[in-house]
């Protein structure tokens, strides 16, 4: 059969974050471009929703060679080199662009970009604006893109990479009625974000299901690292439908002191020389472990200090905060904030280049879908820097491919139309689906694993798989292709956690005893594909 609606395009870009944006402002330059998204461009995704800032060296006394090395320290020796050099030598003139395009930063009295300490950096180069950065950043980046000639389709949901063998060659996309539409492209650039909310509590929007992971995979792709998912040490604890809630780091940047329902300031324990600054792996550790300690508050958490600061520093440069836990009837001016762990952020993702392509023609990536920037643990800062950097490099090298016989599967078109009637004589809702997944993977897959979890969760997500599920009508269709795309996504997380027989940045394995440092870990990346999956590994010298 053939689609409802065919949209014909050199480039198009899935997905609506800051990578994605940026991706299509660059390809702009090379040929009709068409960014799809099932939010409203700069309304979803996670980039709106960051607060703490983005890293770039911009002072004489630090380097971007110190910038990666703290990175590949931070990340605990599995990130790829190139791509950290690249990040660390190439923010700088990113967020060159975003000031020249008009984002507003906070700036010294001496008239330079302000920045703040972040975690597991030995210098302060995170530039912010207050704690609303990720909102600045995407505001000037719609501005930038309203000026280009950019076709946006908004609220449409891509439920497939559209193939011409091992070729992607465009995106299969149900409209807000759930109407087939064919996008056929020359490339084809998956900026889809994240997939945290395949656990029970994430600081992830609603968006962050795991969608370019699955679709992906589903193409052929190899996808690495998959294990690596950063719990964020600080989420709200309450009220229970704030659960999860992103408190940023920049809490802790200004001065903001962990202490346990004893008052003790805990870190000292953990960390003596970086405290509250360590890297978010171990911060959340030592959160998590105070909580099962019993030293936790009545709420499930611990206690975030800052009402030893200036009420002023709390007004000017943590106002998102203030608003926020006012709006739970705490001023955090007086009052400590209450916070625990919460799924944050997948390190891992699908397999790139320096150009952003993926081990698939006519297919790139870039954000948080692509793995191998991070490695084990990712340094609060750096997802912003990669937005935009990897998003330029991504537009541009998917705007210079040349054009390419653009043919449309019919056969891979009939199929999604029987699955998507499937869903309309389905029976059962996809909420009870999604809820059940997120409860087995924050039980089986979190911060601590063990081989036996990891392989209950593994079996209830494959018994998820099977379920039949329900379509109340044909606008319902999307939610049923999301809700598999988490599971899927779900899958990959565990299978690559049972194949990484470690311990190693975000990834605790509490059944095997450590035997070497990170960086001189045997193992490399852990890889999953439809042809193939494993670790890699090397010879290192200690």
């Amino acid at each position: 059969m053939l689609a409802d609606e065919v949209v014909d395009c050199h480039v198009l870009v899935i997905g609506s974050g800051g990578a994605g944006v940026r991706a299509a402002i660059e390809a702009s330059q090379y040929g009709d471009t068409v960014l799809i998204s099932k939010t409203i461009v700069g309304k979803g995704g996670c980039t709106t929703m960051a607060e703490g800032g983005f890293n770039a060296v911009l002072r004489e006394q630090d380097s971007c060679g110190i910038h990666y090395e703290d990175t590949l320290k931070g990340g605990a020796y599995l990130n790829d080199p190139e791509l950290v050099n690249i990040l660390t030598k190439e923010a700088p003139l990113r967020m060159g662009d975003l000031v020249k395009w008009g984002a507003v930063f906070d700036f010294t009295d001496a008239d330079e970009i302000a920045q703040r300490p972040f975690g597991g950096q030995r210098f302060p180069r995170t530039c912010y604006a207050g704690d609303r950065t990720g909102h600045e950043m995407m505001m000037t980046l719609v501005d930038r893109l309203a000026a280009t000639d950019v076709t946006t389709l908004q609220e449409y949901t891509v439920i497939d990479l559209l193939r011409d063998g091992d070729t992607v060659t465009g995106a299969i996309a149900l409209d807000e009625k759930g109407t087939i539409v064919l996008m056929k492209a020359d490339s084809t650039v998956l900026a889809t974000g994240g997939g945290t909310k395949v656990y029970d509590i994430s600081t992830n929007s609603s968006s962050g299901t795991g969608d370019g992971y699955a679709m992906g995979y589903r193409a052929g792709a190899e996808l690495i690292d998959m294990e690596m998912v950063q719990f964020h040490p600080t989420g709200a604890v309450f009220p229970y439908d704030a659960r999860g809630r992103l408190v940023t780091e920049a809490v802790r940047g200004e001065g903001g002191v962990l202490k346990n329902s004893q008052g003790e300031r805990f870190m000292k324990t953990y960390d003596p020389a970086r405290m509250e600054l360590s890297t978010r792996d171990v911060v959340a550790r030592a959160i998590a472990t105070e909580i099962l300690k019993g030293r936790g508050t009545q709420n499930g958490g611990v206690h975030l200090d800052v009402t030893h600061l200036p009420r002023e520093q709390i007004e000017s440069r943590l106002p998102v905060m203030l608003e926020q836990f006012l709006k739970f009837g705490v001023d955090i001016r007086t009052a400590p904030m209450e916070v625990a762990p919460t799924a944050h952020h997948i390190m891992g993702g699908l397999r790139i280049t320096p150009e952003c392509r993926t081990t698939l023609p006519g297919l790139f990536a870039c954000g948080e879908v692509s793995g191998g920037v991070h490695g084990a643990n990712r340094l609060g800062g750096n997802a912003l820097a990669e937005t935009q950097v990897f998003g330029k490099r991504a537009g541009e090298a998917a705007g210079k491919a040349g054009k390419r016989q653009k043919t449309a599967d019919e056969r891979q078109v009939d199929t999604w139309q029987k699955r998507l009637d499937g869903f309309l004589t389905g029976s059962m809702n996809p909420a009870q689906v999604r809820k059940k997944l997120q409860l087995a993977m924050w039980q089986g897959a979190g911060i601590f694993r063990n081989a036996g979890a990891l392989e209950e969760t593994l079996q209830t997500i494959r018994q998820l798989q099977t379920v039949n599920l329900k379509a109340a009508s044909a606008r319902n269709l999307a939610e049923c292709c999301i809700v598999q795309n988490m599971c899927l996504t779900a899958s990959l997380i565990c299978r690559s956690a049972l194949l990484r027989t470690e311990s190693r940045g975000a990834h605790v394995r509490t059944d095997i005893t450590a035997t070497h440092d990170a960086e001189y870990s045997p193992f490399g990346h852990t890889f999953v594909s439809n042809a193939r999956e494993g670790i890699e590994t090397r010879e290192v010298k200690a």
